[in-house]
């Protein structure tokens, strides 16, 4: 009786760790949970919102234009963003409008932050890549990010920002998990 009592304490103990070990191997390469911290990417993701960082997804299948991704920023801060410019891109914005490459592109996640706003001037101000960066086009390796909450948020035109180097994305953040009446699927 005994030794069957042991080899169940083992077996359990054997279970436990597995599980710890497979939690701790998945929130490590695959998930993560992140607390957003500040208004930069409103409407889209509030202050104190919990997202889940995929962070499997920029291996598989790269990272897209108008994805929002967290990354490790020059200040020793993990910033959420969403991805406006790839390498090769030329970027600008005029009178509120964003022009990749001279071809001007819809943001809709901006549009409920733009009916919102009483005093008539543009959520984006006028700017363009070759003034902020010194290049025309964004490097190989390098993105581009604004946050949605554009008059409010440290981003890729801030020179302690910058481009973003690909090598320091941690992951997509496309699902939010709190508070529980927001969750699902962000775009």
């Amino acid at each position: 009786m005994e030794k069957s009592k042991k080899k169940e304490l083992l077996d359990w103990f054997i279970a436990i760790a597995v599980a710890v070990v497979f939690v701790i191997a998945i929130r490590t390469f695959i998930f993560s949970p992140i607390v957003v911290d500040g208004s930069s990417m409103m409407p889209t993701y509030e202050d104190g919102d919990r997202v889940i960082i995929n962070k499997f997804s920029k291996q598989i299948s790269g990272i897209d234009r108008f994805e929002v991704i967290v990354f490790e920023a020059p200040i020793g801060e993990d910033y959420i963003k969403r991805v406006v410019g790839l390498p090769g891109d030329s970027i600008s914005y005029e009178n509120d409008i964003l022009y990749i490459n001279g071809e001007a592109l819809e943001e809709p996640y901006l549009d409920e932050y733009k009916e919102k706003l009483t005093d008539h001037a543009p959520l984006t101000y006028n700017f363009n890549l070759e003034s902020l960066t010194g290049y025309k086009e964004i490097p190989e390796g390098y993105l581009f990010v604004l946050g949605d909450n554009r008059r409010k948020t440290t981003d890729s035109r801030d020179p302690n920002v910058g481009l973003v180097p690909m090598d320091k994305v941690l992951g997509t953040a496309k699902v939010r998990f709190y508070p529980f009446g927001n969750l699902g699927i962000v775009r």
